[in-house]
C-alpha cells in the first residue's frame, strides 16, 4: 500500500505543476499580464482560434484530476495509519542471545613504577 501511496504522491506533484503552468499560459482578460509572457502567443499558434477553450478545457480536467488524487491520497493515509495503530504501532521485537554483564566495579589502573614520586624520611632538627 505504501508503494501505491508514493507513486500517487508522484503524479499528484506532476499534476500540480501541469496544473500551474496551464494557468500561467492562459490569457487574462485583458490580453496581458503572465498569460502573454509565459507562452500565450505559443499556445494561439498551436490550437488556432481555440486557444481559450482548449486550455480552459484542459485547466478543468487537470483541477478534477488533482482534487481526485489528493482526497485519494487523503483516505489512503488514513487507511494506513488506521492499520499501524491498529497493530499496537511498535516494531516487531527480535529475541538476542544476552551478553553476560560485566562486572561494577571499576578497572585497574596500572601506573609505572618510575612515574609515582617516592616518599622521602622527614627529619628534624
Amino acid at each position: 500500500m505504501s508503494i501505491l501511496l508514493g507513486i500517487f504522491t508522484f503524479v499528484l506533484i506532476l499534476t500540480s505543476i501541469f496544473l500551474i503552468l496551464l494557468v500561467l499560459a492562459q490569457k487574462a482578460k485583458s490580453d496581458g499580464g503572465m498569460g502573454a509572457a509565459m507562452g500565450g502567443g505559443m499556445a494561439e499558434a498551436t490550437f488556432g482560434a481555440e486557444t481559450g477553450n482548449v486550455l480552459s478545457k484542459l485547466t478543468i480536467n487537470a483541477a478534477i484530476v488533482f482534487f481526485l488524487l489528493s482526497f485519494g491520497l487523503y483516505l489512503g493515509r488514513i487507511y494506513e495509519g488506521k492499520r499501524a495503530s491498529a497493530s499496537g504501532g511498535v516494531l516487531p521485537t527480535i529475541a538476542a542471545p544476552l551478553v553476560p554483564a560485566a562486572s561494577k566495579t571499576p578497572p585497574r589502573v596500572l601506573v609505572p613504577a618510575t612515574s609515582v614520586p617516592t616518599p622521602t624520611p622527614a627529619t628534624k632538627p
